[in-house]
């Protein structure tokens, strides 16, 4: 069986990350793929911020550090912030795919300009960043937000009455922007993708599952990162990322 690893960028119980595996009974996998949820130590309570940013990435490398050598075939960052991906990608051999990126890139198999459906106004720094690192932004017709601060352990389980037409009314302003397919911004946002596909005349692009169905397809494919863009580290140092993340813990709990 090929074994998946999805990393959680937050430290979550499992019944919280039972909300973010749903995503998996979304699309058809196949009985010979099998997806862990693995959530990090710790970390940051939100991520608008450079501060939360790297935070993420700390937790989210420690969290993935040893899945080559645990057996897992991938490992999947379940974040569009895409947030440590790249270093897990310079000490693990196994591919790493992470969301963001890759469904920006895909929506433009299916159209030529995307929009991006953000949660509320803190988190468009974070969009703001990626499009001009991934060089994106020409492609992009706009950002727009439904104002609800995320809840990252419960998503929109109780709140999609309230929800539901802020998100609609906010992708119906970027199709009138000039997009013609729009990405959700957040793998929290997974619960949302049915109602808005089906209110919408543009294509709607789910990051989790679609994170998914690639890193299916980069295996099949014989793909991982380049070693050229993600070189080793000269003097890895797994232990201090470890002993690092258990202090952070104690303190983080306090």
């Amino acid at each position: 069986m090929t074994r998946i690893l999805v990393l959680v960028p937050f430290a979550l119980d499992d019944e919280q990350i039972a909300n973010r595996s749903a995503q998996t009974k979304e699309i058809t996998l196949g009985p010979d793929v099998g997806f862990h949820f693995k959530a990090v130590t710790t970390g940051p309570t939100s991520f608008t911020s450079p501060h939360d940013w790297l935070l993420l990435d700390i937790g989210l490398l420690e969290a993935g550090l040893s899945a080559e050598a645990d057996g897992f075939d991938a490992v999947v960052i379940d974040t569009v912030s895409d947030s440590g991906a790249d270093a897990l990608r310079s000490v693990l051999d196994i591919p790493v795919l992470a969301p963001g990126r890759a469904s920006l890139l895909f929506s433009l198999t299916l159209g030529r300009r995307f929009g991006v459906l953000a949660q509320w106004q803190p988190a468009l720094a974070r969009y703001e960043k990626v499009l001009d690192e991934w060089g994106l932004r020409s492609r992009c017709a706009g950002v727009e937000h439904f104002d609800t601060p995320p809840d990252f352990a419960n998503l929109l389980n109780g709140k999609e009455d309230a929800v539901l037409p802020k998100m609609e009314a906010a992708c119906r302003r970027l199709v009138d922007r000039g997009a013609d397919v729009i990405c959700l911004g957040s793998t929290t946002m997974h619960q949302a993708h049915g109602h808005l596909s089906s209110v919408l005349d543009v294509p709607v692009v789910n990051p989790g599952p679609l994170s998914y169905k690639l890193i299916q397809m980069m295996l099949a494919l014989g793909l991982s990162h380049s070693r050229t863009a993600y070189p080793r580290p000269q003097v890895p140092k797994p232990d201090m990322i470890h002993a690092m993340l258990a202090a952070a813990e104690g303190v983080d709990s306090v």
